[in-house]
């Protein structure tokens, strides 16, 4: 079974927001079953939208779009649904009634005619419910493929895509199941990668098949397969991770699951009954910030100091100026004294720390532009590590706060 997705909006054709849309509704089809062939993203005019829906019915069994149902005049999609399915609008009671309650309950301007003139869909769609908002989603089969419009707005878009969409399509269709598996590697390339486990990836079996997912600072092995058990497909994948881990010992950490890195730190932490702080110097608070975006996050997170000169570090952290004068404030001893002071001021079980050379110049620094070092502070030791990240300041930031979680979570999880 073959979906292909449309994103229908200006703003995502300039540029003007990331088309985040496609990313849940691709990996929630693929949990059923069903598999992406391609991803569109057009503009708000009638024709392009026509025109899409006539190509791709003609590669997919499922094409769901999100976008355009809004109350203002760019909003076209349900004018071009009924002109691509010969249909009219009609006002439906039920949605009128909706918009009117949300409008009376958490809306302070008054409702518009506008806003009343979502209730006005298509007759041939069957209406799917938006409980957050006043854009009900739309259903079509027709001539044996499935057309679905939902909302644009993600949040809204996510609930009826849960509460409504799956459940149809697993209702009306008999869906394979689809098994991914990631590994995750860390300190090589990709191609260094494919170089040690040539012989392994040559003999996998044909319904599995291997893709290399580079990105800052480590590379990710996803093995997949599809069929119609799913516990076959995950002892015959398991079977073959196996086989290559001997392969790459040195530079595997761990099987990647649904949630981000920091969710694994969090669950950790929780789970130990620990805390943790941080003190960062080039990378300005990010890893903080990504740590925070967490809900619950005040249960585990003592607070982070963003040290960026040297009078900060020997302020707040209580690095000593001796240290400093005597190894370069880009330098291990100083990053592990960095991270000991984290761990101290915020009375924390682990501390990570950072300090290095993001560039785009050396300046008066004594180390090379993407030299980075990382420290750690734990109940027992504190330690650091190295690393050269390249010359892009965006790069070797990222790069960095990967790798701070990365050394973070490896401790985390030892026995």
């Amino acid at each position: 079974m073959i979906a292909e997705l449309v994103t229908i909006g200006d703003e995502i054709l300039i540029g003007q927001i990331v088309n985040t849309n496609s990313v849940f509704l691709a990996k929630s089809l693929n949990k059923i079953g069903v598999e992406i062939g391609q991803i569109t993203s057009i503009s708000d005019q009638k024709e392009a939208i026509i025109s899409t829906l006539d190509q791709a019915r003609l590669r997919a069994d499922i094409i769901i779009m999100t976008g355009g149902l809004g109350p203002t005049n760019d909003d076209v999609t349900k004018h071009s649904l009924c002109e691509y399915f010969d249909d009219h609008l009609v006002s439906n009671t039920s949605v009128l009634a909706h918009i009117e309650e949300l409008f009376d309950k958490y809306v302070s301007t008054p409702i518009s005619e506008k806003n009343r003139e979502q209730a006005n869909l298509p007759s041939k769609a069957i209406l799917l419910e938006n409980k957050f908002g006043t854009a009900a989603g739309m259903w079509f089969f027709d001539k044996g493929t499935v057309f679905v419009s939902l909302p644009g707005v993600p949040f809204e878009m996510e609930s009826i895509m849960d509460n409504e969409v799956l459940p149809r399509l697993q209702e009306q269709f008999v869906l394979p199941s689809i098994f991914h598996k990631t590994i995750l590697t860390y300190g090589l390339g990709e191609s260094a990668i494919a170089e040690r486990i040539v012989g392994w990836e040559n003999a996998l079996p044909e319904d599995i098949k291997l893709a290399y997912l580079p990105s800052l600072g480590r590379v990710r092995l996803r093995l997949s397969s599809k069929g119609q058990d799913l516990s076959v497909l995950e002892n015959n994948v398991n079977a073959q991770i196996e086989k290559v881990l001997p392969l790459i010992k040195d530079i595997y950490y761990g099987a990647e699951e649904e949630k981000p890195i920091e969710v694994l730190i969090a669950d950790q932490l929780t789970e130990k009954g620990m805390t943790l702080s941080c003190a960062e110097s080039f990378t300005g608070g990010v890893i903080a910030t990504r740590i925070t975006s967490q809900a619950g996050a005040s249960n585990y997170f003592k607070g982070s100091a963003v040290t960026y000169s040297e009078l900060s570090k020997i302020k707040i952290l209580n690095v000593s100026p001796d240290l400093i004068a005597t190894h370069g404030v880009v330098s291990a001893e100083v990053v592990e004294a960095m991270a000991n002071g984290a761990r101290e001021i915020y009375k924390a079980d682990y501390a990570i720390a950072t300090t290095g050379n993001a560039g785009p110049t050396q300046g008066d620094l004594d180390q090379e532009v993407g030299t980075v070092f990382i420290g750690l502070s734990t109940p027992n030791k504190v330690f650091s590590f190295k690393f050269s990240m390249g010359n892009s300041r965006t790069r070797v930031i990222q790069k960095s706060v990967n790798q701070a979680f990365e050394i973070l979570y490896q401790e985390l999880i030892k026995k």
